[in-house]
């Protein structure tokens, strides 16, 4: 079954160029001109990842991406055309899960396998482990990519790489996991991502646990080792 991508843009030109391409290799495609269509058309059919332009009119991506993480946890990767959007997008902020940049020349090839990356990652997840994970507290489906701490769910969904993450260490807990380790569970195949990303998803998760629990400390972290989940 092709995948379908949702591209939310208020360029014309770039959505045209950019649905040509990506049907040319295989995927559905729905677009957007700014981002309260897009939240309405999301919401009614759901892609398997979506595109966003952070400048838009009627909602800019950040709000978008807000509203649609209390209801999704799809990959999202970001478009991006000023360097200090792309220092908060290194520091995962936002919650998107990539980027890509416009400026310096906008390649079509990168963003296609920025794409395929997040996608693979999402379907190996889905394939690898079906069965729940539960530790103290936590239960993960990844399935469902659904996590509940306490019972409850949280209320802002983990996205897939957090996901991954908060799975790999949860599934050996009291084990450190080191930076590098958890960017190959993360990650894979993409080799251009830095320790700090890392930290910045880790501060991430660590805010959506304490939104319904304001003690959380189950992640753990060992300076100059990387993380690991806490036994206690």
């Amino acid at each position: 079954m092709n995948h379908t991508i949702a591209l939310i843009d208020d360029d014309r030109n770039i959505l045209t160029s950019l649905s040509i391409a990506l049907e040319k290799e295989g995927f559905n495609i729905q677009t957007y001109l700014d981002g309260e269509s897009a939240l309405i058309g999301l919401s009614r059919t759901p892609p398997d990842l979506a595109v966003i332009d952070i400048k838009m009119p009627r909602m800019d991506g950040e709000e978008l991406l807000k509203k649609l993480r209390k209801k999704t946890s799809m990959p999202v990767i970001f478009l991006t055309s000023k360097d200090e959007e792309v220092d908060e997008l290194l520091g995962l902020k936002l919650g998107a899960d990539d980027f890509v940049k416009k400026s310096g020349g906008f390649s079509t090839k990168v963003l296609i396998e920025r794409i395929r990356v997040q996608l693979r990652k999402k379907n190996d997840n889905l394939e690898e482990n079906r069965n729940i994970i539960s530790h103290g507290k936590l239960k993960l489906d990844p399935s469902q990519l659904e996590c509940e701490w306490d019972g409850k769910q949280l209320p802002d969904k983990l996205t897939t790489t957090e996901f991954l993450i908060v799975k790999e260490l949860a599934k050996r807990p009291g084990i450190i996991k080191e930076r590098s380790q958890l960017m190959d569970v993360a990650y894979r195949e993409d080799t251009d991502i830095e320790d700090r990303t890392i930290d910045s998803h880790v501060k991430r998760i660590r805010k959506k646990f304490k939104k319904i629990d304001n003690n959380f400390s189950a992640i753990e972290t060992r300076y100059g080792s990387g993380y690991r989940w806490n036994v206690k």
